[in-house]
């Protein structure tokens, strides 16, 4: 950018006229010069302070002095809860507030400054680590720059991404709620050197701070809904002194619509074609292969179940107890399966059907199960009386009319005789063959009468089983499935929605949702 100048004679002098340019250019120099000053004084500060500063050294006046540390946590984002390897990942900002008498000054003497940045390599810093820690750095990696107050008092907020070891309980899995604990102290500092205590809400030892967490900038999570976010310190005293930590609790509850739409419906409607296998026809001949279908598609949810879930052998998953209800009424059914088939084809020739089956699967449990048999199409039944009084009337006609015509045939005596014999020969042999013939239809209406006996009671045993095996479905899923505590969980989840100006502790529990996304806290 340059300066243009117009030259103007005038009598005894030269007058230049400077444009827009000129003035912008004179403010940024002006500027520049007072940047220039106020780094100057930063500059004298920071070496001021950092004169003869000694950062492994615990900054008290004396040695007995109880240096107080103050501490809370910001959580941003639950990142992910890690169900096999049970860990829990979460991304915060550990805030930690302290006096460092070494680093105060007198405002006055360096520029009216009255706060500076300083790195946090080149100080004295608290050694608190998180004690459950689930990888191998314990303590905070990211060092950032920390606010030094001219008093002295250092606020230090380094972002950090924790992962921390959550026991998960899947007893009620997917219907599930965790609770997962960060304990935080420090490593080498008893209580008499370093007194930590929570920044917001501490009271008493033992004695649970319900708004421990600032939430006011969480992003929520996809998976999990935060119930509580609450803070204790803790004292333990040891041999070798007495040491305090503060234990953060956050207790999360799984949104589990994902596993209901993915897991659990398909799941309860395969259970409930295992009802369906009793309904199906015996001569379709795909009963068998209904089950066995059935089988394998609860392989296949056992086998994703055993990849989301913990290798835990302190409980049993709802959805492994309801995967394994299904599994024992599928095996069921096959075996009941083959039973009724069993029955379906038996006959006469090859079992007896005894008084107590007619009695118990023909007369009775039909009336229980509202089932009504039609009537039998049979052949008319013929009388054996009927039958033999037949046959002697036929014979006794077809021997007068033979005779008869003997006596008007001119033929020696011999002839007569011999085809007197042959005639009633073939009489005898037509009169056995109507015996075996009456005889045949007799035992085929009674053979046939029995094997349908035995399909009604094939049919009867499926309509109980169906009857059976659906009320155990239905007890059996609401009383799995309902179970869980979580389905009646009234509580709210946290950090709320709030509006407008929030102050006091509620607003670690608020999140903004106005329009620029800002919240006023005070």
């Amino acid at each position: 950018m340059g300066i243009r100048y117009s030259v103007v004679n005038m009598p005894g002098f030269t007058m230049l006229r400077q444009n827009k340019d000129c003035t912008f250019l004179l403010s940024f120099c002006l500027l520049t010069v007072n940047f220039s000053s106020a780094s100057l004084d930063a500059e004298r500060l920071y070496s001021y302070l950092m004169r003869d500063y000694n950062k492994l050294v615990r900054p008290v006046v004396a040695n007995g002095d109880v240096l107080e540390l103050k501490m809370s946590l910001k959580l941003t984002q639950l990142i992910g809860v890690d169900e096999v390897n049970q860990v829990l990942t979460t991304n915060m900002i550990v805030r930690q507030k302290w006096n460092d008498y070494k680093l105060s000054w007198n405002p006055d003497h360096f520029g009216g400054i009255n706060y500076l940045d300083i790195p946090s390599e080149n100080i004295w810093l608290p050694d608190v680590v998180l004690y459950f820690n689930a990888e191998g750095t314990y303590q905070i990696t990211t060092m950032t720059k920390l606010m030094v107050n001219y008093t002295g008092d250092i606020t230090w907020e380094p972002p950090v991404i924790y992962k921390s070891y959550c026991p998960i309980n899947v007893t009620y899995f997917p219907y599930d709620k965790q609770t997962c604990k960060m304990k935080f102290g420090s490593w080498t500092y008893d209580a008499s050197l370093v007194n930590l205590t929570p920044e917001r809400g501490f009271t008493d030892d033992f004695k649970e701070i319900l708004i421990g967490m600032d939430l006011s900038e969480y992003k929520p999570s996809i998976e999990w809904d935060i119930l509580e976010a609450s803070a204790m310190r803790r004292k333990e005293v040891f041999s070798y002194g007495t040491f305090v930590d503060i234990t953060y609790t956050i207790e999360i509850r799984r949104k589990a619509l994902f596993y209901t739409v993915n897991l659990m419906i398909p799941c309860v409607l395969i259970s409930f074609l295992t009802v369906f296998v009793f309904y199906l026809p015996i001569d379709s001949g795909e009963k068998v292969t209904l089950c066995i279908s059935i089988l394998l598609s609860l392989t296949v949810f056992i086998l994703l179940l055993a990849e989301i879930i913990p290798p835990t052998s302190l409980a049993v998953p709802l959805m492994g107890r309801y995967l394994l209800f299904t599994l024992i009424m599928v095996t069921c059914s096959i075996a009941i399966t083959i039973l009724v088939i069993n029955v379906h084809f038996r006959n006469p020739s090859t079992h007896i059907m005894r008084p107590w089956i007619r009695r118990i699967f023909i007369d009775l449990l039909p009336k229980l199960l509202l089932m009504d048999r039609p009537p039998e199409a049979t052949l008319q039944h013929i009388p054996d009386n009927d039958c033999e009084a037949s046959l002697k009337n036929n014979r006794a006609l077809r021997v007068a009319s033979d005779a008869d015509t003997l006596q008007r045939q001119n033929s020696n005596t011999s002839q007569t005789t011999q085809k007197h014999k042959r005639l009633n020969r073939d009489i005898q042999h037509a009169v056995d063959g109507i015996n075996f013939v009456v005889e045949h239809v007799r035992t085929a209406n009674k053979f046939g009468s029995t094997v349908r006996d035995w399909k009604y009671v094939a049919m009867v045993l499926d309509r109980l089983f169906l009857w059976i095996f659906a009320i155990s479905c239905v007890i059996g899923t609401g009383k799995i499935i309902l179970d869980a505590p979580a389905l009646y969980e009234v509580r709210e989840s946290i950090p709320k929605d709030c509006l407008g100006i929030v102050s006091g502790d509620d607003a670690w529990f608020c999140v903004s949702t106005s329009d620029d996304n800002e919240l006023d806290v005070f």
